[in-house]
C-alpha cells in the first residue's frame, strides 16, 4: 500500500480508501465486515461513509452503513484507522433524515452525535459537508444557473465556527467539503483564515477518466491551497470496469438494480470507455486497473475512494495501487480524453 498525509496534518492515510455505501443495501453486515477485514489486511486504513448511506437512499436503510461499520469498528484498534463520514445537506429527496437539514449549529450537533452513536466511536477523523446548501453544480449538473430568488443566505462563518467547536471538543479531528465548487472551497478557506478557525483539509468530489472536471479549476485550488482530493466514483458507477460495454447489463450490477444511476451511461461516456478499454488491452491490464491507476497518480490526490460488492472486485481495486502508468501512457490518456472531454459531469 502507498500512503499520504491528510494536508496540514500528521494523519497518514492509505492512497486507497474503502468506500462503503453498498453496506446495508447491496452488501449485508457480514459481507461489509469481510470487506473491511480484507481491506485492512491489504494496508488500507481509511474508511469513508455518510449518514445518508446506504445507497440508493431510503428511509428504511438510512444510517445502515454507519451501523455496519460500527459493529466492526468497536472490535478494532481505533487509533490505527481513519474514519470519515458526512452530514447530508438540504434535499427534498433526503427529507426523511430529519425535519430540518440546513447546516445550522443544532442540526450539525445532532447529526454528528447520531453518526458517532451508529459508528460506536468517540470521534471521526474527517467530518464532511456532503453537498452545499446553496444552489450550485453537483451530482451531474454541468452548467451553473443562478437563482436570484433562492432562500440561502451566506453562512460560511457560522458553519465553520460550529465545526471548529467540534474539533476543540474532540468529536471530529478535521473537516472537509464534498461536491463543492472552486468558489465554495475558496470561501471556506478565506473564512477560516480571516477568523482563525479550523481549516478545511479535504474535498470529496467525483473524479475519473469520464469526469475530469476537477482539473478545470479545483485542481489549482487544491494544489495552491493544500487541500486534498478524496476522489469518489473513480470507476464511474462501475462503467470503467467495462462491464456495461456493448449494451451489456449484468445481473446484480448497480445499473441493473438501480437504473436511475445513469450519470455515466450516455453515448459519449460509452465511446470513451471503449477507447480506454482498447488501451488497457494493449497494456495487458484490466480497464479497472487502468482507470484506478490513473486516479492514484494524480498529484492533487490524497486518497482514491473505491467500492465493491464482492471480494474479487475489491482485490482488483486495491491491487491497482501496484500499477504505474508511464508518462507516455498518461499522454495517450489525455489524447483519448480530447475526443470527448468530460462527458459525464
Amino acid at each position: 500500500m502507498k500512503y499520504s498525509n491528510i494536508p496540514n496534518t500528521n494523519i497518514r492515510v492509505s492512497k486507497i480508501c474503502l468506500g462503503t455505501m453498498t453496506f446495508g443495501e447491496q452488501n449485508s453486515e457480514k459481507e461489509g465486515h469481510e470487506q473491511l477485514n480484507y481491506a485492512v489486511d491489504q494496508g488500507v486504513n481509511f474508511i469513508d461513509t455518510a449518514e445518508a448511506y446506504s445507497v440508493p437512499g431510503r428511509k428504511e436503510t438510512q444510517g445502515s452503513t454507519e451501523r455496519i461499520i460500527g459493529t466492526w469498528l468497536k472490535n478494532q484498534q481505533r487509533e490505527k484507522l481513519v474514519v470519515a463520514t458526512k452530514i447530508a445537506g438540504p434535499s427534498d429527496y433526503f427529507s426523511y433524515i430529519r425535519e430540518h437539514m440546513e447546516f445550522k449549529k443544532p442540526i450539525i450537533l445532532e447529526a454528528i452525535n447520531n453518526s458517532l452513536k451508529r459508528l460506536q466511536t468517540d470521534y471521526v477523523d474527517v467530518y464532511q459537508l456532503h453537498w452545499p446548501e446553496r444552489n450550485t453544480n453537483f451530482f451531474g449538473k454541468r452548467n451553473y444557473k443562478h437563482n436570484s430568488d433562492e432562500a440561502w443566505e451566506d453562512n460560511f462563518k457560522e458553519v465553520i465556527e460550529t465545526l471548529d467547536e467540534l474539533v476543540k471538543e474532540g468529536k471530529i479531528r478535521n473537516y472537509g467539503v464534498s461536491n463543492e465548487t472552486s468558489w465554495g472551497l475558496m470561501r471556506q478557506l478565506s473564512e477560516s483564515k480571516n477568523n482563525n478557525l479550523t481549516r478545511c483539509k479535504t474535498i470529496q468530489n467525483p473524479y475519473s477518466l469520464l469526469n475530469r472536471l476537477f482539473e478545470i479549476n479545483l485542481a489549482e485550488v487544491a494544489m495552491r491551497e493544500n487541500v486534498g482530493l478524496l476522489a469518489y466514483s473513480p470507476l464511474a458507477f462501475g462503467t470503467l470496469s467495462g462491464k456495461y460495454l456493448n449494451g451489456k447489463l449484468p445481473e446484480n450490477s448497480r445499473i441493473k438494480l438501480f437504473p436511475q444511476y445513469s450519470r455515466y451511461s450516455n453515448n459519449q461516456a460509452q465511446f470513451l470507455t471503449q477507447k480506454y478499454q482498447d488501451l488497457a488491452k494493449e497494456l495487458n491490464i484490466s480497464l479497472t486497473q487502468l482507470a484506478l491507476a490513473f486516479v492514484n497518480q494524480r498529484e492533487f490526490l490524497t486518497s482514491n475512494i473505491i467500492g465493491a460488492t464482492t471480494i474479487t472486485q475489491l482485490k482488483e481495486n486495491i491491487n491497482s495501487i501496484h500499477v504505474e502508468l508511464s508518462q507516455e501512457i498518461l499522454e495517450r490518456i489525455d489524447q483519448i480524453q480530447e475526443q470527448q472531454p468530460n462527458p459525464a459531469p
